[in-house]
């Protein structure tokens, strides 16, 4: 029996390279890889060096021919933005992969690899691997050009407060920090009357205008001016003013209300005291305790004023004071505050202490006073109120004395006071004796009052030391918890100084 051998399996062959004479697999080219890339480079007409512009102002990458866009390191937004740079060079090539090589970030250099694909000779396709370095330059953006020459705006916000004292400008410029506000400002000016915000674009001021409206009671209007007018597009170039005037009233400040208004909040006294200017007016009839809250559009429609100056207020001593325990609640009466107690006071005017004329009067004041103490009001008794509503009152009705609040001595209190505000960063005015005096009257305030502090952002100083939150004398204090740590990012992990990503 014979036995037949089946076909012999085929193997394919080997070829010479033409070059180097080395067995390879048989390929269009008829040559080995090392000696085809020798002959061949297919990078070439791709630049190996690019460069892009970088705002150092606005960390922004200019993509040609006029657009600027963030972009952070190594992400996918600026590799797009690197391929456009190189776009028309790769169109004769097939790019397979792309990705950044790591620089350091202040060395001004972006490195790509990027991996290609062509065909070379006779239908052989032929793979590289190169890296393309692109040179950050930097370049000023037209938006920060016109922030740098001050002078360029297209609109503006005029705050403007008809008051004698700052309390509540100083109050409005914390909540501007706390809440970032003013990050799109040009420039902040502060005049006489308040502050100018200016602004690049007409929605910025817009939404400034809508913080100031819920933050501070006030009213608002706009206007707008023609500067250029293009006939061939049909457009227009305008400036627009926004101008805000926030209620001329302050805290500690006495007032009397319109007969109509009084009676709207509950048959209070028409003669208040202004205990908080938050978004709405804050007042307290010193008689009976009975608050009530006054928005803007409620002012605007019954408008009144203050009676007094705040140079006006007087240095009292308390002879006598009492509390009222059980005040019967009148008919229709609003709501009575809390943190506050009726008293009945004899004070006497440090400056007549040589003589017997002593003032009674009733205060909110009860839970502070203590026979001795001193404490701030107004002597209405003795001055002359020029306004339509107090001119009209029952003289029975109208107090000898508003007593505001207590007393105590400031140069111990600035000594021992362990923390710091943070100011906006404004064309400032030369502050004069009465501006620093009203500033201290705003520090004053926060730390006596609970509810502002819960608005306003507080850093510790560290020039001061810690110490209890009460002094000697009581002066109220703010504790250690409401303080907020002073963060400056100066150095850098290494613990030497700090380097900008772009410098």
């Amino acid at each position: 029996m014979e036995y037949l051998q089946g076909p012999a399996a085929s193997s394919a062959g080997c070829v010479l390279c033409c070059e180097c004479g080395v067995p390879i697999p048989p390929n269009p080219a008829n040559m080995c890889v090392a000696c085809l890339r020798t002959q061949v480079d297919i990078s070439e007409g791709i630049p190996k060096q690019v460069s892009v512009n970088f705002c150092k102002q606005c960390e922004r990458y200019l993509q040609p021919p006029g657009t600027w866009i963030q972009c952070a390191l190594e992400s996918r937004e600026l590799l797009t933005l690197c391929l456009k740079k190189i776009k028309a060079s790769l169109s004769k090539v097939r790019l397979i992969e792309a990705g950044f090589v790591w620089t350091e970030p202040h060395s001004k250099r972006l490195k790509v690899k990027l991996t290609i694909q062509k065909e070379v000779m006779n239908g052989a396709i032929l793979q590289q691997v190169f890296v393309v370095e692109y040179v950050v330059q930097s370049q000023m953006c037209d938006a920060c050009h016109r922030v740098e020459a001050k002078d360029f705006w297209k609109a503006v916000v005029q705050v403007r407060q008809k008051t004698s004292h700052k309390k509540t400008f100083y109050y409005l410029e914390q909540l501007i920090l706390k809440h970032r506000a003013h990050q799109n400002t040009l420039r902040i000016k502060e005049i006489h009357d308040g502050l100018d915000f200016y602004y690049a674009q007409k929605q910025h001021a817009q939404k400034m205008v809508d913080f100031l409206q819920c933050t501070v009671p006030s009213r608002s209007k706009s206007s707008q001016r023609l500067i250029s007018h293009d006939v061939h597009s049909n457009t227009y170039n305008y400036k627009s003013t926004f101008s805000v005037e926030i209620v001329p009233i302050c805290k500690d400040n006495v007032v009397c209300l319109s007969p109509k208004l009084a009676q709207s909040l509950g048959n209070m006294s028409q003669i208040c005291v202004c205990i908080r200017v938050t978004s709405a007016i804050h007042l307290i009839d010193p008689n009976t305790l009975q608050i009530a809250e006054i928005d803007g559009n409620t002012y605007w429609r019954y408008p009144f004023s203050s009676l007094c100056h705040p140079k006006q207020l007087e240095e009292f001593i308390v002879m006598e004071c009492s509390i009222i325990h059980n005040q019967k609640a009148v008919p229709g009466a609003g709501v009575r505050s809390n943190k506050h107690m009726l008293g009945e006071v004899w004070v006497q005017k440090t400056s007549e202490m040589n003589t017997d004329n002593q003032y009674f009067c009733r205060t909110h004041l009860g839970h502070l006073l203590n026979p001795g103490d001193l404490v701030l009001g107004f002597d209405l008794a003795n001055c002359n109120l020029n306004d339509e509503y107090a001119n009209k009152m029952n003289t029975h009705h109208v107090p000898d004395v508003v007593l505001i609040k207590k007393s105590y001595d400031r140069a111990k209190r600035q000594r021992r006071r362990n923390w710091k505000l943070k100011e906006l960063d404004r064309d400032k005015e030369t502050m004069d004796t009465d501006d620093e005096r009203q500033y201290q009257d705003f520090l004053e305030d926060l730390e006596e009052d609970e509810a502002i502090r819960k608005n306003v952002n507080i850093y510790k100083a560290s020039t001061v030391p810690v110490e209890s939150d009460t002094d000697d004398e009581g002066a109220p204090r703010i504790s250690l918890a409401e303080m907020l740590e002073d963060l400056h990012i100066s150095e850098d992990a290494t613990g030497g100084e700090g380097a900008s990503m772009m410098a």
